[in-house]
């Protein structure tokens, strides 16, 4: 499911598009900006998005075989709750 396709779905439930679309945007929103805070967004039933810390590491060119230098980064994590779990087995 595309975010168009989402935006349609929740359309269905809310009287407009736009409504639909201004909530999913603010959603989307507000779970990056809480993420870039470094802190955990839990939806209870759906999962956890969680700011991870990768660690600076060595790793090797494919083409050249050659060592190189991975900087530390943040990545994105996200835990499936047991609902969420449950729904799709």
């Amino acid at each position: 499911m595309k975010k168009a396709e989402l935006i349609d779905e929740i359309a269905k439930v809310l009287k407009t598009k736009k409504e639909a679309k201004a909530a999913v945007e603010s959603m989307l929103d507000n779970i990056s900006k809480a993420l870039k805070k470094k802190e955990d967004v839990t939806l209870t039933g759906f999962g956890t998005f969680k700011a991870v810390k990768r660690k600076a590491r060595k790793g090797r060119n494919p083409y050249t075989g050659e060592p190189i230098k991975i900087k530390a980064s943040t990545r994105v994590q996200f835990v499936p709750g047991k609902a969420l779990k449950d729904a799709i087995e």
